[in-house]
C-alpha cells in the first residue's frame, strides 16, 4: 500500500507551519535526562508531539515552494512526502486517557532540592555568539536558566522541554505503554528519514541536470542549509528521546542520552584519525596513508554529542587527506605530516588541522562551502544507501562534507573557517562552544 498525502493533511501541515519551533539547548537536554522516569518521558514525549510537528510542517511548507522548479524534481517530491508521512504518525497517535489526579500530578513540577540530584551549575551564555545569532525567533532573550527556561512570557508553561515532574509514586501502565509507543513511532521516522542527505543531494542533481546547470545559487543554497539544520535538529530530539526511553538497559554514567557530559577530545580524534586514513589507503591504494599527528591533552573533555564530533573530525581529517595525497603523487615514498592541534579556552574548544595539500585558490574557498561543488571531475551517482554506514564513506563523495560539518558545529553554537594558502596547504579551524547554553539555530 503506497502512502497518499490528502488535502486535509496538507491543512493540517499549513496550520501547524504557522507556529514558530522552540530550540532546545545542550544543556536543558541534559539537565532533563538525568532521571528519566515513566512521568519525566511522557512529559518529553508530549513536548515532542507538539514540536515534532511544528518542525516537520516548516520543511514540508518550504518544500511546497520552492524557487525555479526545484521542488518538482522527483527526488525532492519524494522528501517532502516523507516529511509529511512522519507528521502525519506523530499527529495521529492516540494519547492515553488519564485520570485528573494523574494529570495534575504530570504538571507538578518535582521537589529537586534533597540529597543526590546532581544539578548541572546555571549555564554561562558563551559572549562570542550574538544574541538572536543561534535563535530561532527573536525578541525573547535567551536566559538559560531553570526558571523562566528562556522562553520569555510568549508560551504556555506546556511549551516546555525541559520539565522534571513530581516522581514519588507509581505511574499508571498506560502511560509506560504509551511511552514505549512513542519511542517506536520515532524509531520508524528516525529510519524513513535515514537517506534524506542523500535523496536532497540526487533532487539538486536532477534539477542541475534539468537546467543545465554548474552551480546552484545563493537561495538554493540558503535553503539547503536551513533543510539539512532543520534536519540536524529533528534527528538530535528524536536520536535523544530514544536513547533516553531505551536507556534503562545499560548504564554509562556519563551519557544522558546521546549526549556525553565527559567528551574526551583526544580519543574522539584518535578515532576519526585512524578511520580517515583507512579510507584514504582504501581509495588511493596506498600501503601507507600520509601520517596525522595529534597534539591534545588526554584529560581534555566537555559535554557534547560524540557522534556530531566524529562526523566533523572525520570530514574534515578526509579532505586534508586527499589534499595532500592528490598534490604530492599517490607513489610519493614521504607525505609531509597533517598536524591536529586541540586548544582548551573558557568559551571555546577549538581544534586546528593544518595539512600541506597545495591550499584552495581564493577565488575557490565561497564554493567550498556550496553543496554539490566538489573537485572531483564527475559527481558520483549517489548511492541511497550512503547515510547509512560510515564506512561507504567515499573518499570525495559529492561536495557535503564541508558544508553539513559546519552546520553541526553551528547547531550548539560553535563554527567550522577555512584559511587557505595557495601552493602551501589550508588550516581548518573548528570551533566548538563549550558553554552549551546556546539554544538551537532554527529557522
Amino acid at each position: 500500500m503506497s502512502w497518499k498525502k490528502t488535502d486535509k493533511l496538507m491543512d493540517t501541515i499549513r496550520h501547524y507551519a504557522s507556529f514558530p519551533a522552540t530550540g532546545v539547548s545542550l544543556r536543558q537536554m541534559v539537565q532533563f535526562g538525568e532521571k528519566p522516569s515513566t512521568g519525566t518521558l511522557f512529559r518529553a514525549s508530549q513536548f515532542l508531539a507538539e514540536e515534532l510537528p511544528i518542525r516537520l510542517a516548516h520543511r514540508v511548507q518550504e518544500l511546497e515552494t520552492l524557487p525555479d522548479g526545484l521542488g518538482e524534481m522527483p527526488s525532492v517530491k519524494k522528501v517532502a512526502d516523507w516529511y509529511a508521512q512522519s507528521f502525519e504518525e506523530i499527529t495521529q497517535l492516540p494519547r492515553p486517557e488519564l485520570p485528573r489526579d494523574v494529570r495534575e500530578r504530570l504538571m507538578k513540577p518535582a521537589k529537586i532540592a534533597g540529597k543526590g540530584s546532581a544539578w548541572l551549575s546555571e549555564a554561562t551564555p558563551n559572549p562570542s555568539i550574538e544574541e538572536g545569532q543561534y535563535n530561532s525567533w527573536t525578541g525573547v532573550a535567551q536566559q538559560a536558566n531553570g526558571n523562566n527556561n528562556g522562553w520569555g512570557k510568549k508560551f504556555p508553561a506546556t511549551r516546555r522541554y525541559f520539565a522534571m515532574v513530581d516522581d514519588t509514586g507509581d505511574w499508571p501502565p498506560e502511560l509506560h505503554l504509551y511511552n514505549q509507543r512513542f519511542a517506536q513511532t520515532l524509531h520508524k521516522i528516525k529510519r524513513r528519514h535515514d537517506s534524506v542527505v542523500t535523496t536532497m543531494a540526487q533532487g539538486i542533481l536532477e534539477y542541475k541536470r534539468r537546467r543545465q546547470r554548474m552551480q546552484i545559487d545563493n537561495n538554493i543554497q540558503s535553503f539547503l542549509d536551513r533543510f539539512y539544520m532543520s534536519r540536524i535538529g529533528i534527528r538530535m530530539l528524536i536520536g535523544q528521546h530514544i536513547a533516553l526511553t531505551d536507556q534503562g538497559h545499560y548504564r554509562d554514567p556519563t551519557y544522558v542520552g546521546i549526549i556525553c557530559t565527559k567528551t574526551y577530545v583526544r580519543d574522539l580524534a584518535q578515532e576519526a584519525i585512524e578511520n580517515a586514513r583507512f579510507v584514504c589507503e582504501d581509495h588511493y591504494g596506498l600501503f601507507e596513508a600520509p601520517k596525522i599527528q595529534l597534539v591534545c591533552s588526554p584529560s581534555l573533555n566537555f559535554m557534547y554529542v560524540p557522534g556530531h564530533l566524529s562526523h566533523m573530525l572525520f570530514e574534515t581529517l578526509k579532505n586534508s587527506l586527499r589534499a595532500v595525497v592528490e598534490t604530492h603523487g599517490q607513489d610519493k615514498e614521504e607525505f609531509p605530516v597533517t598536524k591536529v592541534v586541540v586548544a582548551e579556552g573558557k568559551e571555546d574548544i577549538t581544534i586546528k588541522i593544518s595539512d600541506e595539500g597545495g591550499g584552495i585558490p581564493r577565488s575557490a574557498i565561497p564554493l567550498v562551502w556550496t553543496y554539490m561543488y566538489t573537485t572531483v571531475d564527475r559527481t558520483p551517482n549517489l548511492d541511497p544507501d550512503f547515510d547509512k554506514s560510515d564506512f561507504k564513506a567515499p573518499m570525495a563523495g559529492f561536495g557535503y562534507g564541508l558544508p553539513i560539518s559546519r552546520l553541526y558545529a553551528r547547531y550548539f553554537g560553535g563554527d567550522l573557517k577555512l584559511i587557505s594558502m595557495e601552493g602551501y596547504g589550508t588550516d581548518v579551524y573548528l570551533h566548538l562552544n563549550r558553554l552549551s547554553s546556546s539554544s538551537e539555530p532554527l529557522q
